[in-house]
């Protein structure tokens, strides 16, 4: 674990501490906690997008066969 300052203006501090006093926790714990969610969540993201880019192309329609047009697609 690693000590930081962190600087948050009043309106963002005092949600923070309510949270946790909500979550019966530290402010420290639950900023970390905060950071961490965010930090998974972008790993994550990223994983998804490269195995994604990573797959070969698809074609849209068969060879030889015109796309559907734009009211075929979307008949209202």
């Amino acid at each position: 674990m690693r000590n930081v300052t962190v600087s948050l203006d009043d309106e963002t501090a005092q949600w923070a501490r309510l949270e946790a006093a909500r979550q019966d926790t530290s402010m420290s714990r639950l900023i970390g906690e905060l950071l961490r969610r965010h930090m998974m969540d972008a790993t994550e993201y990223e994983r998804a997008r490269r195995s994604y880019l990573k797959r070969a192309a698809a074609p849209l329609s068969s060879e030889g066969t015109a796309y559907p047009t734009r009211d075929e697609l979307y008949t209202r």
